[in-house]
């Protein structure tokens, strides 16, 4: 007879676990409920994240769709540079590829973004009673929050066959100007995103 109840616990299987039956005194589980303004005033809600995260422990919002636009935004409004021999302005932003985020930490507010760029470019410059007509970009490849100090722009002409290697190079290194409108364009951009919420 023994052996017959070993048996049958064997056939059941050999892992317990303790389950609690319903009975009527057992408390119902909590219906979630939607907050109302009032709620939302009477609590002692954090400085930053959502009410529901009270204690400030971590909190990540996206925000690369509204820096797109603003990066977008801000470039497509530099404007236009006089040279010595001509001038040139950024006519589109051809490529924003990144993301943005703000996270909160322990009630600490922390941004953060990664982007590449390829701004368009066109101009004009004199050669020898000649008016020039150039088209280009200029391409970030990458930059981070805090370290606009070693943003780096490259240079890149498009249907630059008739033009001379020294005009060429005049060019590029009259181009290269941009990067320090685009630098004050870019930390205006960190200022926003700081200040965001």
């Amino acid at each position: 007879m023994e052996r017959e109840g070993e048996e049958e616990k064997k056939k059941e299987g050999s892992y317990r676990y303790w389950v609690r039956e319903a009975t009527s005194d057992a408390a119902p589980p909590p219906l979630p409920q939607k907050l109302t303004n009032n709620d939302v005033v009477a609590s002692n809600a954090p400085a930053l994240g959502s009410l529901w995260n009270q204690a400030g422990t971590w909190e990540e919002k996206n925000l690369t769709k509204w820096a797109t636009d603003r990066l977008k935004e801000l470039l497509g409004s530099v404007g236009s540079l006089q040279f010595s021999s001509g001038k040139a302005e950024i006519f589109d932003v051809n490529r924003c590829v990144g993301d943005a985020f703000l996270v909160s930490v322990r009630n600490k507010k922390r941004v953060g973004y990664t982007y590449e760029l390829s701004l368009k470019v066109q101009g004009e410059w004199s050669v020898e009673e000649e008016t020039k007509k150039v088209k280009g970009s200029l391409d970030i490849p990458e930059f981070s929050f805090g370290e606009l100090d070693d943003l780096e722009v490259d240079v890149k002409l498009s249907d630059d066959k008739e033009l001379s290697q020294q005009l060429k190079q005049q060019i590029r290194l009259d181009m290269k100007q941009f990067l320090e409108p685009i630098r004050l364009k870019l930390d205006q951009f960190e200022q926003e995103l700081k200040d965001r919420q």
